[in-house]
């Protein structure tokens, strides 16, 4: 909790984030209007009655925000969730195990990363629909990756440590091993992996449905976007229609990128070690 208190980063991205979630979970109470009612002129200018202005369909804007931290969060927190899961997985069985298991993974991940997000979620959203669902699969499936990749090298880097040895060669199983000895210490990377997915989940399902690859009937901060454009929001001087969820957009992944770092250090104490040491002989420095 020390480290915490010194590590203002952590705190604060962990206290938006809570908001975020609380938000997200109260919008039917703190929105001030239907987000599908229209309650002014099309593309009407912030005023006292709506802070945010209004939309092309006259609808507020800051209830559409509000409305739209919910199922843009969701995506964000089940892809990324589901990309880490997976990415993890097949980390530490390809680390750990090594071998031709390693070798056909790792080529499987390779083919993998070098395909083009974009291109390949608008092949797979176009065959398989614009559905809630089917686009957090698929941001999901194009994010796991990385996450592998990382996972890999660490796991193969602890599984030759000489306690891990001893305790192999004292009968312990790959199970006991894998999930008392080497998941404890894999936990702050895959959290801090899990913080980047979250704010690579957001950007793309924002780009997906700035793309028309989303589903239309649900709010996110995307659809938002799409629509501002699709209506030459811009061209009108209507910035008000694209500033906010663009912002919040921006927001959560700031946000996440602060938290994925400052994870890391809070969680593996040989890098707090090494900051203490790094702050140490500057001062000493003559």
């Amino acid at each position: 909790m020390t480290f915490l208190r010194n590590n203002p980063r952590v705190v604060v991205s962990i206290g938006v984030l809570g908001l975020l979630i609380l938000i997200a979970l109260a919008a039917g109470w703190l929105a001030p209007y239907d987000p599908s009612a229209q309650v002014g002129g099309v593309f009407a200018a912030p005023s006292a009655k709506h802070p945010f202005g209004l939309d092309d369909g006259g609808h507020d804007v800051l209830s559409l925000l509000l409305y739209g931290t919910r199922p843009t969060l969701l995506i964000g927190f089940a892809a990324g969730s589901i990309a880490v899961g997976i990415g993890g997985t097949i980390g530490i069985v390809s680390g750990y195990l090594g071998g031709w298991t390693d070798t056909v993974l790792m080529r499987i991940t390779d083919y993998a990363i070098v395909v083009p997000v974009l291109p390949l979620g608008i092949v797979i959203a176009a065959v398989w629909g614009t559905s809630f669902s089917h686009l957090m699969l698929v941001i999901a499936i194009l994010l796991w990756t990385t996450t592998a990749r990382v996972i890999r090298t660490e796991t193969s880097s602890l599984k030759n440590r000489p306690y891990v040895r001893r305790i192999r060669g004292l009968g312990a199983s790959h199970t006991r091993i894998v999930v008392r000895h080497l998941l404890p210490q894999l936990i702050p990377l895959l959290s801090a992996m899990g913080a980047l997915t979250v704010a690579l989940a957001v950007c793309t399902e924002t780009a997906l449905t700035f793309l028309g690859l989303g589903d239309p009937s649900t709010v996110t901060w995307g659809t938002m976007i799409r629509f501002a454009f699709q209506r030459t929001a811009l061209a009108q001087g209507a910035w008000w229609a694209v500033a906010p969820p663009g912002l919040a957009v921006a927001g959560v992944v700031m946000v996440c990128y602060w938290l994925s770092q400052s994870l890391e250090e809070t969680l593996n104490p040989r890098l707090r070690v090494a900051h203490v040491a790094r702050r140490y002989f500057e001062v000493r420095k003559p």
